[in-house]
C-alpha cells in the first residue's frame, strides 16, 4: 500500500492560483485529487500554504493539511506533512504535483509499486523515450541516464547520454537510447525525511535539479520506463487551455 500528497502552493510566477482555476467544473486541484484517488492510494493528502486552496479543498471533500509558506519546493512541502502523519520508515509515499491533472492514476499506482517492490531502493520515478532531436536539445527536457537494472546515473538538461559518432557542427543526428523524466516521485518515508534535511548540493544547484542531491548522497533511484510520457502538466496560460480542451469532453 502507498500514499499520495498532492504539494499545491497559490503563487506561480507564470499562472498564479493555478490549482483554482477551472477546468470544466471543478478547480485543477480537484481532477489531480480524483487521479491520485483512482490509483488504489491508501490515503491521499492535499498538501498547501494557502486557505484558499485549504478551502476548496475540504469543500470537495479531500483530506488537506496547511504547511509553511517558506518551502523551498513541493517535496519539502510533503515532508514536512510526513512528520505529521502516523507512517512506518518503509511506508511508501508519492509526490503527485499539483499541476498534473491529466497524469494517469497507473503511472502513479506503478511509480509507487515499483518502490514498495524494491526494498534496497530510496526513489522511484518514471521516465519515457525521448520522440524528437528537438525534445533532445531542449533544456526544458529533464534527461535521465539510466542502468541495465533500471538505476538512475543521472539527470541533466544537456542533453545525455551525447551520441559523440553521430555529431556534425555540433548538432547531434540522433538521439535513440534517450529517456526523459517525468518528474513524479515515489519515496520511502526515511528516505524522503533524510532527503529533506541536507541542504541543496553542488549538482543539484548547477542543473536546478533537486533530484541530483540524492543522487550525490549515494541514494538509489529506480526508473520506472514508459512506453510515452504522459500529458504535460500545467504551467501556462497555453498549458490550461490544452488541458481545458481535453478534459472538458469528459467533465
Amino acid at each position: 500500500m502507498f500514499h499520495v500528497i498532492i504539494p499545491a502552493r497559490f503563487s506561480a510566477s507564470r499562472l498564479p492560483g493555478k490549482p483554482l482555476l477551472t477546468i470544466g467544473d471543478r478547480p485543477l486541484i480537484q481532477w489531480v485529487w480524483q487521479c491520485a484517488r483512482l490509483s488504489g492510494a491508501l490515503s491521499v493528502t492535499v498538501a498547501t500554504d494557502d486557505a484558499r486552496i485549504f478551502d476548496a479543498a475540504m469543500g470537495f471533500g479531500a483530506d488537506c493539511v496547511m504547511t509553511s509558506p517558506q518551502h523551498a519546493s513541493g517535496t519539502d512541502r510533503i515532508a514536512e506533512v510526513v512528520r505529521g502523519k502516523d507512517f512506518a520508515a518503509d511506508d511508501v509515499v508519492v509526490n503527485l504535483q499539483g499541476d498534473e491533472p491529466m497524469m494517469p492514476a497507473a503511472v502513479v499506482k506503478e511509480v509507487a509499486q515499483a518502490l514498495s517492490s524494491r526494498p534496497r531502493i530510496d526513489i522511484a520515478t518514471a521516465v519515457a523515450p525521448i520522440q524528437s532531436l528537438a525534445e533532445f536539445l531542449d533544456a526544458a527536457c529533464v534527461k535521465a541516464v539510466r542502468a541495465g537494472d533500471g538505476r538512475a546515473l543521472y539527470f541533466s538538461r544537456a542533453p545525455v547520454p551525447w551520441p559523440r559518432d553521430s555529431v556534425a557542427g555540433g548538432q547531434p543526428s540522433r538521439f535513440d537510447g534517450a529517456w526523459r523524466h517525468i518528474g513524479i516521485y515515489a519515496y520511502r518515508v526515511r528516505s524522503l525525511l533524510q532527503f529533506a534535511s541536507w541542504p541543496p548540493t553542488p549538482l543539484e544547484e548547477a542543473e536546478s535539479l533537486e533530484q541530483l542531491r540524492a543522487l550525490e548522497h549515494g541514494m538509489q533511484i529506480h526508473l520506472v520506463t514508459l512506453s510515452e510520457a504522459p500529458p504535460a502538466g500545467v504551467d501556462t496560460p497555453q498549458d490550461l487551455q490544452r488541458v481545458r480542451s481535453t478534459l472538458q469532453k469528459v467533465s
